[in-house]
């Protein structure tokens, strides 16, 4: 029998139940809704109402024509569940008039109805700038973008690089060994497209830069499996904030240490799934609300490991499911969620 097939059901038998419903409203601030423009959305707000979620925030706005009919979509159908953050094609910088037509747009698209911006991981691994050359996320050439968020008074929302195992020897010391065996195309290395360490400084270094624009880290920065650097981060750079997408799993596995985390930074960690599979849902919830231990995660290839939840208490659950996204995304609609 090989790893990926071993998969035993555990004989352990402790309290514990799922958690189908957030104990209280919430906002995802990392949602994806491909066609928004197009799309019926009222499966998408039925799943929605099942698990509480009151706001969704779609990271996948894009831009132009494309952003204002996913806006118009929201407004004729579901006013005030959806809200749209717009996203830039880095790629090209430095070419003649490409900073000031970007800014132009990105101002017409937060005209037009966006809360925020995306930065996809595609700056500082695959954006090229005009002369062919990997687009770090520090770039000056970008200065203009992240000021004209901190006047426009919108937040953005940024994922850089991957987890680190990535990076690592693919080998049975890596901990992500069965993710990279079946998602091959996942690894990387220091020359592809460049050191992790690199595009995480450049990131670091571009958040205390604009210390007037206000940044959520995706994915808490892929420090969720170092809480320690991660608090340390976050003394360093008032700016920042994190998100929680894709790395539950990180927290499942240190509930002590991750609720004196969440305690201590509980104005700066907001809610995310990242993507949009209800079903998975539970586990977050689980995780953050219960005081379960040894519990299935719901991808093997992401934790092989068991899930303990962190029981935190309910001021700060409140600010992680929707207070905090209140106070950083403009224009949410409040009166869905309570004081």
């Amino acid at each position: 029998m090989s790893f990926e097939t071993y998969n035993p059901t555990s004989t352990l038998v402790v309290p514990g139940n799922i958690i189908k419903q957030a104990k209280f409203p919430f906002i995802d601030v990392h949602g994806h809704q491909y066609r928004m423009a197009t799309q019926d959305l009222s499966p998408v707000v039925a799943a929605m109402d099942t698990l509480n979620m009151k706001i969704m925030v779609n990271l996948s706005g894009r831009s132009g024509d494309n952003l204002k009919m996913a806006i118009k979509n929201i407004a004729d159908h579901f006013p005030n569940r959806f809200v749209v953050f717009a996203n830039i094609d880095f790629n090209n910088a430095g070419a003649e008039g490409w900073i000031e037509k970007t800014v132009a747009q990105l101002k017409q698209d937060v005209k037009n109805g966006a809360r925020g911006l995306k930065v996809y991981k595609s700056l500082g691994m695959y954006n090229k700038d005009v002369q062919g050359n990997r687009l770090a996320v520090d770039d000056a050439r970008l200065a203009p973008i992240w000021e004209t968020c901190g006047d426009l008074g919108i937040p953005v929302l940024i994922h850089s690089a991957d987890p680190k195992s990535f990076w690592d020897d693919f080998n049975a010391d890596n901990e992500r060994w069965l993710e990279l065996k079946t998602h091959p195309r996942r690894k990387r290395s220091a020359s592809d497209p460049a050191p992790w360490e690199q595009i995480i400084a450049e990131q670091h270094r571009m958040f205390k830069k604009y210390p007037k624009t206000t940044f959520i880290n995706a994915h808490m920065g892929w420090y969720a499996n170092n809480l320690g650097r991660l608090g340390e981060l976050l003394d360093e750079i008032p700016n920042m904030n994190v998100g929680i997408g894709a790395i539950i799993a990180e927290l499942g596995r240190q509930p002590r240490f991750a609720k004196a985390f969440f305690i201590k930074y509980q104005d700066r960690i907001l809610f995310g799934k990242d993507s949009w599979k209800p079903e998975e849902f539970p586990t977050y919830f689980r995780v953050l609300e219960s005081a379960d231990e040894y519990f299935p995660y719901h991808k093997k290839y992401h934790a092989f490991w068991a899930m303990y939840g962190l029981g935190l208490p309910d001021e700060v659950l409140k600010k992680v499911y929707y207070k905090n996204a209140l106070r950083i995304v403009p224009g949410l609609d409040t009166s869905m969620f309570p004081n």
